[in-house]
């Protein structure tokens, strides 16, 4: 059963892709060893996914329904039906369409900073591993996988309160860290249960939103 489904994350297009650039950019990384900037624009690419995947998750797919239709539909395909409908494969992973830009718009700011073409392409290799790593998590938590770690399976258990308790809270898929930090991770017992959990097209204000 889990090798089928291993196989049916892997064989995803969107995967495919974002796995043969994760490929090229380790290859790039050991070609560079020795140049210590690899190693850290690797790291720190991985860091700064790991926080972007809260930030936007939180502020941008989970941002109130918006006036202007060309949004609305982003929303909906990027992260709206996927609380309709958590399950959907076609709705699971982020799309090339719109990780490929943003991963290009990280790389330019990076090279500007740096200046350093061998930072730049570690940069973009952590960026890449941590988004795979990202979406392996995000898929295992709405497949019938179950986790080999005690962290994976707690993490897997958190990010389903997302989706069927409350989605105002438990914002981080990999990590609780910024979900401490900004104050939008809360025991499980003590949240009320959301009648909007997979409707967040009709969201109403809250506290945390706040």
């Amino acid at each position: 059963m889990q090798r089928s489904l291993f196989r049916e994350f892997a064989t995803f297009p969107d995967i495919l892709v974002m796995t043969g650039l994760s490929v090229c950019g380790w290859v790039f990384t050991f070609w560079h060893a020795p140049d210590g900037r690899v190693w850290v624009g690797l790291v720190a690419g991985m860091a700064a996914y790991a926080v972007m995947e809260y930030v936007t998750h939180r502020f941008l797919f989970h941002r109130k329904p918006p006036k202007r239709a060309w949004l609305q539909r982003f929303l909906k395909r990027i992260h709206y039906d996927h609380h309709v409908d958590p399950s959907n494969l076609k709705l699971l992973f982020l799309p090339v369409w719109y990780s490929l830009p943003n991963i290009a718009a990280a790389s330019a700011i990076c090279a500007l900073v740096t200046r350093s073409g061998v930072a730049t392409g570690g940069f973009v290799t952590g960026i890449c591993t941590f988004l795979l790593y990202y979406e392996w998590t995000h898929y295992r938590a709405h497949r019938p996988i179950r986790p080999i770690t005690p962290w994976g399976r707690w993490m897997k258990k958190v990010h389903l309160w997302h989706h069927f308790k409350n989605e105002n809270y438990w914002f981080g898929v990999t990590h609780p860290g910024m979900d401490v930090l900004l104050g939008t991770w809360a025991d499980e017992r003590s949240v009320p249960r959301s009648q909007t959990a997979r409707d967040l097209e009709h969201r109403m204000p809250t506290d945390v939103d706040a």
